[in-house]
């Protein structure tokens, strides 16, 4: 049975000449079934809706009503006007240090209410809509939220393939459940009526984000609407530049913040909040609150006055609540029984305990005549059951007697039926006794359902590397609560791309993916997409351990937790941010510190159970806990620090007393929890794996970048392909990163880099360089791998050489010194600077010989060179390569040299020898100044 069988609501509805039909002297009320609601006066009867019938006499004559509308609202509404809409209104209410402009009735005026927020340029605009039919009565308000983010609002499109806004990202449902949660508490029992509420970011500006003002725009919304709701909530963001708490900072502002505090709540208490930080201590943390509550209070404040100007009544005659004799019954019948099923301390068996007793309930209640499983009751009456009722008669009533119409209608009195109640109502009442037991056992017997005290953490246990093949791996169980989590390492490739409003690429190197397979809690569900559920609380997780991982300097990895939820009863998000602690250690990232997470729940009515008033603080709550509590806190950190909370108030809200009790409670939990997970067996291996892949970081020459990269990408292709390695990446400052499964191939690709961005420097010899080609005036010898340059053939040896094919073939291995490195970047080699210096002279040939040949030389080195090098390598390993050096220029100078001279001058008139200093590795170049003979 329900508290108000009329199920009627407070509408305005606008009757148009079609629902009337006129008999001879009377009119006759028949409306159609689409009829959404109706207008009702605060002073009305239990029929609130109808106050404008008066009571019939109950003489059996049909229903009629005599002058129910003025001649002159018969006429009929002309398509178009909007006489029926209020009047817009535009205010400016106070947002931390600055205003922001709430406009509504401009646009969206057939939804319950629709508000624009305009924060400097940042514009959000947010409707709330609700159904005209309950939904069927349950123990979860029917409220639905969605946020989105137009691409049009920063003035661009989506750059994939599809450039209409599809799937809700991520970070779009994180604010969905921002609005959500503070929502959620302010609504009045007992309303089904499915809500509706919806957000879009229609401008950006980049400076202003726009979640704060979406969560604020809804408050005011729901306010505005005819939603029954019990106070206007307000939302604001908190940081700490320096010193200094910052309201609703800039995203310029946040970049420098170590807080980032995001508080919702009424104008005097907090409903919600949620918040990361380095390390903060409670106390830091408390003030920021009190900054945040203080804004939230201003904001709260000038949104009453709005409402109070154009806010539309409340459907409060569509609240349906189960009689109070309902809960009378339930006790007395399962009172007893519920008390020995509640100290089971197992989750399963004490659930299938409970459904077996209510189930009992509901049997007992259904063979004594109280429960009926049809969906109409004896006991409710529809507004269309009143108005086709053939028992009831109309009943002139002096004029005055009553506030609105001439008549009204006086229900004639009905056959005494039994009371019936439906099955929902049952369940719903068996549940909130469960709950209300629950509370009490733990106030008066300081005993909760496993047994535990208020401040007992449930038994702790965790394993490490218990996959081998996974880069690090953890297992960590907490009481009934469980997390496996894994830890893959990998490079940039790996990293989670972030598409946002401004447009610029952001990329995650650390993210956490939390799952929540129903099989953790012994059921049969779905499989699919994440649920916003898992992506809050994945967030949650990931937050929290941001803090204590490496930079990216120091690290260069990217990192990728998964959390594998394979057991839950309360808090598996801090057993993700527990166990992930402990994956992370086990894959070897060097992270700065240990962090734990705990839940903290409350009891915050203890008088109602004999207790002294002050609210019972719960550590590491269960999920039943959760269920039948008044808060869920949960606080993650190291033993002197904070870095992510998460706060969700049942009731109407907390003080700030209340919150630091939870955390200076939460902070002792963590303490024994980090004691517990320190004896890990076994422990985290605290390296790398061998399955991991190694990440080198090199340093080159900025300029030299273009020559890894090559044309097109070819040349940092090959050396992939030619190396084995996975990837290759190449920064503008000459940072080069090489991300290989072995070492070898790490080495090799490290040899080849090395080799394409070396400076050369005149004076260096290199040792067993391959002969790649041959050419008629020298040959061309890599001295590494991608680099080469030409020996002359004059360079090859001491004694005189025609050809350098007779003496050597494309293959062979020669030692070289680089003794020269012209403008272009191109190198010249000499074999015979390395060569012993003869105790002898060599027999010489005749001048005219030695001009001869060397004019042969000259002759076919201008046939025969080419404009590339002959036989290069396919890959094209060096840029140097592109043009040969004129080496004919040195041919002419020794021809012209030899016609006046002796044929002594054919060599070099400079001969290069090495002098070696001790200790040094380093060869030092001397130079004579004329050939030794």
């Amino acid at each position: 049975m329900l508290a108000n069988p009329s199920g009627l609501q407070r509408r305005p509805y606008h009757l148009l000449p079609s629902h009337l039909s006129l008999s001879n002297r009377l009119s006759k009320l028949t409306l159609p079934r689409s009829c959404p609601r109706f207008l009702s006066s605060r002073n009305c009867s239990k029929f609130g809706s109808l106050s404008l019938l008066l009571p019939g006499n109950g003489k059996g004559k049909k229903l009629a009503v005599k002058a129910l509308i003025e001649p002159e609202a018969a006429e009929p509404t002309t398509f178009g006007t909007v006489s029926s809409f209020l009047p817009p209104v535009s205010v400016k209410i106070p947002f931390g240090d600055r205003e922001i402009l709430v406009e509504t009735g401009h646009i969206g005026r057939q939804a319950s209410a629709a508000v624009v927020a305009t924060d400097g340029e940042t514009i959000v605009y947010t409707t709330v809509c609700l159904a005209d039919v309950p939904s069927e009565p349950s123990d979860f308000f029917p409220l639905y939220v969605n946020y989105q983010e137009r691409f049009s609002a920063a003035g661009r499109t989506s750059g994939g393939f599809f450039k209409r806004e599809g799937r809700t990202k991520d970070h779009e449902v994180l604010i969905c459940r921002l609005i959500d949660r503070p929502l959620r508490p302010t609504m009045v029992k007992g309303f089904y009526h499915e809500t509706q509420l919806l957000s879009w970011v229609l401008s950006y500006d980049g400076l202003h984000s726009p979640d704060a003002l979406a969560v604020t725009a809804a408050g005011i919304a729901i306010a505005l609407s005819e939603v029954p709701n019990s106070d206007v909530i307000a939302g604001v963001r908190v940081g700490l530049v320096g010193d200094k708490f910052v309201v609703n900072p800039t995203t310029k502002e946040m970049e420098a913040s170590d807080l980032d505090l995001f508080l919702a709540g009424t104008d005097s208490a907090i409903l919600m909040i949620e918040g990361y930080c380095d390390f903060l201590p409670e106390e830091r943390l408390l003030q920021a609150v009190q900054v945040g509550q203080d804004a939230v209070h201003a904001i709260c404040s000038s949104v009453e006055a709005l409402v109070k100007k154009c806010g539309k009544p409340k459907m409060l005659d569509a609240i349906k609540l189960p009689p109070p004799e309902l809960y009378e019954r339930v006790e007395e019948i399962a009172g007893e029984e519920l008390l020995r099923v509640l100290q089971i301390k197992r989750k399963i068996p004490r659930g299938k305990a409970i459904s077996s007793l209510e189930e009992k309930v509901i049997n007992i209640l259904t063979e004594i005549g109280y429960v009926s499983k049809e969906e109409t009751l004896a006991t409710t009456e529809t507004l269309l059951d009143l108005f086709e009722d053939e028992d009831e008669d109309e009943e002139v009533v002096v004029d005055g007697e009553v506030d609105e119409g001439d008549v009204h209608i006086r229900p004639i009195s009905r056959k005494s039926t039994p009371l019936l109640y439906s099955e929902v109502d049952v369940k719903l009442v068996f549940k909130e006794v469960c709950s209300k037991y629950l509370r009490k056992r733990i106030v008066e017997g300081g005993k909760r359902s496993d047994g535990r005290s208020p401040e007992g953490i449930r038994p702790i246990t965790s394993r490490c590397g218990l996959l081998p093949r996974a880069h690090g791996s953890a297992l960590f169980t907490r009481g009934e609560t469980q997390s496996l989590a894994v830890v893959t390492l990998g490079d940039k490739q790996m990293a989670q791309r972030v598409d946002n409003l401004v447009g610029e690429d952001e990329f995650k190197r650390f993210y956490l993916q939390y799952s929540f397979p129903p099989s953790c809690v012994g059921e049969v569900g779905r499989m699919g997409a994440p649920s916003r559920r898992e992506i809050g609380h994945g967030t949650l997780a990931e937050r929290s351990l941001e803090p204590i991982l490496p930079s990216e300097d120091d690290f260069p990895y990217t990192i990728r937790v998964e959390s594998t939820i394979t057991e839950s009863n309360g808090s598996s998000s801090m057993a993700s941010v527990c166990g992930g602690c402990l994956a992370l250690q086990d894959a070897g990232v060097p992270i700065k510190d240990s962090i734990a997470g705990i839940a903290m729940g409350m009891v915050l009515d203890t008088k109602e159970f004999g207790g002294d008033g002050a609210p019972l603080i719960l550590s590491d709550i269960t999920g039943s806990e959760d269920a039948s509590g008044d808060m869920d806190f949960k606080v993650a950190g190291n033993e002197d620090g904070i870095t992510a909370f998460q706060m969700d108030i049942k009731i109407g809200g907390v003080t700030l007393p209340v919150m630091k009790e939870a955390l200076l409670q939460a902070k002792e939990g963590r303490r024994h929890i980090l004691a517990e997970m320190s004896k890990s067996l076994p422990l985290p291996a605290n390296k790398l794996s061998k399955h991991a892949p190694i990440i080198h970081i090199m340093k080159v020459a900025p300029e030299k970048v273009n020559s890894i990269i090559g044309s097109g990408g070819k040349k940092v292709k090959s050396i992939i392909e030619e190396t084995g390695v996975e990837a290759i990446e190449t920064q503008d400052d000459g940072t080069v990163k090489i991300t290989a499964k072995d070492l070898s191939s790490l080495e090799k690709s490290k040899s080849i880099i090395s080799s394409l961005t070396m400076v050369p420097t005149v004076g260096d010899i290199y040792r067993n360089c391959k002969i790649k080609s041959i050419a008629p005036y020298g040959v061309f010898v890599e001295i590494a791998p991608g680099r080469e340059g030409l020996c002359h053939i004059s360079e090859l040896t001491a004694e005189y050489l025609s050809k350098a094919e007779d003496i050597f073939k494309v293959g062979d291995h020669v030692d070289v010194k680089l003794i020269e490195v012209n403008d272009k970047g191109q190198l010249r080699l000499s074999r015979r600077a390395l060569l012993p210096v003869p105790e002898t002279n060599l027999e010489k040939p005749s001048s005219n010989e030695a001009v001869k040949d060397i004019a042969a030389s000259q002759k076919a080195s201008d046939k025969m060179t080419p404009e590339k090098p002959i036989n290069a390598p396919k890959d094209g390993l060096t840029e140097e390569k592109g043009e040969q050096p004129d080496y004919n220029i040195a041919a002419k100078k020794l021809v012209r040299d030899s016609e006046s001279s002796s044929a002594e001058n054919l060599l070099p008139r400079k001969k290069v020898s090495k002098k070696v200093k001790k200790g040094s590795n380093k060869a030092v170049t001397g130079v004579s100044g004329k050939v030794e003979e």
